[in-house]
């Protein structure tokens, strides 16, 4: 087995990239590219080869060929796909905020959930962020975290504004479940100015050890491995200790695979759970190989 064979269900902007970005990898092939309407993104995907259907999840659950499957619709579309996609045997990357497996961060909690059937990738303040405060609470130790993702609103689309309150709550919850912060709080801006604007997060930690160099250090190291999967990802303003509160802000640079650059907050949840499928699929070739 060279490639493991995958699906996208949702034809929109995240699909689309996700699309992009999967014809690149060296792991997974997109074998099927799905949606209910005869929409721009499966003219797209057919245009480009790609097997394509407006029969939503029932065109990918028969393929048993089809490993991986990524969810690109939304929260409450993905509570109806993800049983049905467990029966079916296959892995669901779940890019919405439904949450109905396990919060995965690439770089920070992977190894320990990849053999899950269900992978939540969060939301796209959550990639951004909980890896941040993550870094911080291992050297630290974080009693509270607070976040502030600031998008263009450009880059905001339907399924955005539709899951604003999942967004907030489920990204609160992660920074708290995977980066350990004792509580966690989330807050989303879509910023109008033109020209759009770059992703920016604001993070705010409270610690209980608040050792600057211990915690840049940490901060420093958890960058670096976001920056192997999201090469836009930079740390803007390094950590500034003020009394017990640390402040850290990062940036997200698109890669402009299909979406433009000042669409960060998209790029880094579509590059996140392309990473998540490549490394699960390393371990089907490596298993299938025996």
């Amino acid at each position: 087995m060279d490639k493991v064979k995958v699906g996208i269900i949702g034809p929109g902007n995240i699909g689309s990239d996700l699309m992009y970005k999967i014809i690149r990898s060296q792991y997974i092939e997109l074998a099927m590219m799905t949606g209910v309407v005869e929409s721009e993104g499966i003219k797209r995907a057919r245009k480009l080869g790609f097997n394509t259907s407006i029969k939503g999840i029932d065109a990918i659950l028969p393929e048993k060929d089809i490993k991986i499957v990524f969810d690109a619709t939304g929260a409450q579309h993905h509570l109806k796909h993800a049983p049905l996609l467990k029966k079916a045997g296959k892995i669901a990357i779940d890019l919405t905020p439904a949450a109905v497996g396990p919060y995965v961060i690439p770089c920070v909690n992977l190894d320990k959930v990849k053999e899950e059937p269900n992978l939540n990738m969060v939301t796209c303040g959550g990639q951004a962020t909980v890896p941040i405060v993550y870094a911080v609470n291992r050297v630290a130790g974080a009693k509270y975290a607070e976040i502030v993702s600031c998008l263009a609103s450009k880059s905001a689309g339907p399924g955005t504004r539709q899951n604003i309150d999942e967004f907030t709550q489920t990204t609160a919850k992660a920074l708290e479940v995977v980066g350990g912060a004792k509580k966690g709080k989330a807050i989303i801006i879509l910023n109008p100015a033109e020209p759009p604007i770059m992703m920016t997060n604001t993070i705010y930690v409270q610690v209980e050890n608040p050792d600057i160099k211990a915690i840049t250090e940490s901060v420093n190291e958890i960058v670096k491995q976001i920056e192997v999967y999201v090469p836009g990802y930079k740390l803007r303003v390094p950590p500034i200790i003020d009394g017990n509160k640390v402040t850290v802000i990062v940036q997200v640079e698109g890669q402009g695979d299909f979406l433009p650059k000042y669409s960060g907050n998209l790029d880094i949840i579509t590059s996140a759970a392309v990473r998540t499928a490549e490394r699960l699929a390393q371990q089907i070739i490596a298993e299938e190989g025996k």
